[in-house]
């Protein structure tokens, strides 16, 4: 018998309506860190770096990209974020399908 991968168990999890409906609502959340990170890493730089470029220190980079935590961080910290790479936050609406 082989292992169970996370695919495995990532699909077994999320037929259940709670933990679908759970997972949905952290989606977001998620994204933006990845985004986080990507704008981050093809500026070439570290966390330690774009802390210095905020004024702040690299453990709250740490926090702010951390997928562990579920914290939801306000605008203002991540338009700051934006702006140390050379980016602005656009905000979008869509309309739920």
């Amino acid at each position: 018998m082989s292992r169970p991968t996370f695919k495995n168990f990532k699909e077994k999890a999320l037929k259940y309506h709670n933990v679908k409906k759970e997972y949905d609502a952290l989606a977001p959340v998620y994204e933006l860190r990845k985004k986080l990170i990507e704008m981050r890493m093809s500026k070439g730089l570290t966390q330690a770096e774009i802390a210095k470029k905020m004024g702040t220190n690299k453990s709250n980079i740490s926090r702010l990209e951390c997928g562990e935590n579920v914290s939801f961080p306000t605008l203002a910290t991540i338009s700051k974020y934006a702006n140390a790479l050379g980016y602005k936050v656009n905000v979008e609406f869509k309309p739920i399908s």
